[in-house]
């Protein structure tokens, strides 16, 4: 396993770049990178890939309450139960082989794909028809009105967030930032900083939980964490002049190519 700490930064760097330009947290493309790059098991490369997500989500969520685009309560709703069910999937994750977890990301990471290039097909298409969201933002006061309806789908999200982040080691933005377009009326940048903000505390969590059970191999997990820190600072700018269809076919592009070269190896 490589120890050279410029070559990790450099893995690391090279995520956070892939974080910056396809809009994402990143943690679905970590687990691959330390797989691969480190022939790493999916059960060690999980904390570190999460460890890395969840210093720059942490920072994103401070630049996003900055700027007031947070909305902290539907955040910390859904880091509760993201927070609650993530021992549940590290618990389960060590229930399971080594091969069935690897399967188990590669549909995960096929599912990701399919589901972003479609997304980027609907967004080219203004949607007349869109039924009223579950969570609305009364425009006057700016609070959101809470219904029964947008507390269950939060829950539920915040849940299955916290599942696959102890289960697979990904911070789950996929997963929230869909949900959110679909049951809220939330603008873009709100969902991005919200999204960021359940992901970094739920991440933080679920590393604290795996150093319980197992040692972290901090000798990669800390200079990959600087490496992707650095990447997302360096390409920030650059990701505001990326449109996001493109963004999102890129990101299910990489994500079918990740899952394309974790298939070859498990076969």
């Amino acid at each position: 396993m490589p120890e050279h700490s410029l070559l990790i930064i450099f893995f690391g760097f090279l995520l956070g770049a892939i974080s910056a330009l396809t809009g994402t947290g990143g943690s679905i493309f970590a687990i691959p990178l330390l797989m691969l790059g480190f022939n790493m098991p999916l059960t060690e490369a999980a904390p570190i890939g999460l460890l890395a997500v969840a210093s720059a989500s942490s920072i994103a969520t401070v630049q996003g309450l900055c700027a007031g685009m947070v909305r902290y309560k539907t955040a910390l709703l859904m880091a509760a139960f993201g927070i609650t069910f993530a021992p549940l999937g590290v618990w389960l994750a060590k229930q399971r082989p080594a091969q069935i977890l690897n399967i188990l990301f590669v549909v995960v990471l096929l599912y990701v794909a399919f589901q972003m290039w479609q997304q980027s097909n609907k967004t080219q298409l203004a949607d007349e028809n869109k039924p009223t969201p579950a969570c609305m933002i009364n425009p006057a006061t700016s609070t959101l009105f809470w219904t029964a309806l947008c507390t269950r789908r939060l829950i539920f999200t915040g849940s299955i967030a916290g599942i696959l982040s102890g289960l697979l080691g990904v911070g789950g933005g996929f997963v929230i930032v869909p949900s959110l377009r679909k049951v809220s009326n939330f603008n873009m940048q709100t969902i991005i900083a919200t999204s960021l903000t359940v992901v970094a505390l739920v991440s933080i969590t679920t590393v604290l939980t795996h150093a319980f059970h197992d040692a972290i191999a901090w000798k990669i997990a800390l200079p990959f964490t600087i490496g992707t820190i650095l990447g997302i600072s360096s390409f920030r700018l650059i990701s505001l002049k990326i449109t996001e269809v493109i963004s999102q076919r890129s990101f299910a592009l990489l994500a079918l190519f990740a899952a394309t070269l974790i298939a070859t190896k498990i076969v």
